[in-house]
């Protein structure tokens, strides 16, 4: 019973990291975990029968390709979700009983509850880099694994790496939308925001390029 409750863990370790850090070799995630990559391998293998990871070959300068392991969708189920089966199902309600017009007016009271939530935690007179930190802090609280990248150019990068209302976003972009419009308004104008990867779109994480105008 022990072993077994070894493999877990360090199985759930490796479905951590690679949802973290993005795919990885067997000897990145050895060097992590502090096991053997013969190890590792063991572990990777059982998973990928389990339909959990997929891997993409990568050349190397000398010897054969490295494989690059990633996760597949059916990993998801690890991360918190927000009870998105509910949740669907009360936006189809809301859309039969309002409207499609209705429900974009209650979308926009969202957005609004959230604006003024970012802004509460908001440093106000703190530079660029500390006011994202604490977004990042805030959206990772809700689920979205957040983190934010200062680049040598001066901009920044606000990474989340899981959406814990992605089955949702998916029946309702306008979700994704306001995400963006909420971002603007809560940093100022002073700030433009591009996102450059997204999830839905088959990215495995939703990117933010911040640029201080």
């Amino acid at each position: 019973m022990k072993a077994e409750s070894t493999s877990v863990r360090t199985r759930r370790a490796i479905i951590q990291y690679l949802k973290q850090e993005g795919a990885a070799d067997a000897e990145t995630l050895a060097s992590h975990l502090n096991i053997t990559a013969m190890a590792v391998r063991q572990h990777i293998y059982a998973l990928q029968k389990e339909g959990l990871v997929t891997y993409q070959k990568e050349a190397r300068p000398m010897g054969r390709p490295a494989k690059l392991w990633e996760l597949t969708p059916a990993a998801d189920h690890f991360f918190p979700d927000r009870y998105a089966e509910l949740t669907l199902c009360l936006i189809n309600s809301m859309k039969e009983a309002f409207g499609e017009e209705g429900f974009d007016r209650l979308l926009e009271v969202r957005t609004r509850e959230q604006i003024q939530a970012y802004r509460a935690i908001m440093p106000r007179h703190a530079p660029l880099q500390q006011q994202l930190e604490a977004l990042a802090v805030r959206r990772t609280e809700e689920g979205y694994m957040a983190e934010v990248t200062a680049q040598a150019d001066g901009t920044f990068l606000l990474a989340e790496k899981h959406c814990p209302i992605c089955a949702v976003a998916t029946a309702c972009t306008g979700l994704c939308r306001m995400e963006l419009e909420i971002f603007q308004v809560v940093l100022g104008k002073d700030v433009s925001i591009e996102r450059i990867e997204h999830i839905l779109e088959g990215d495995r994480r939703c990117v933010y390029l911040v640029i201080s105008t």
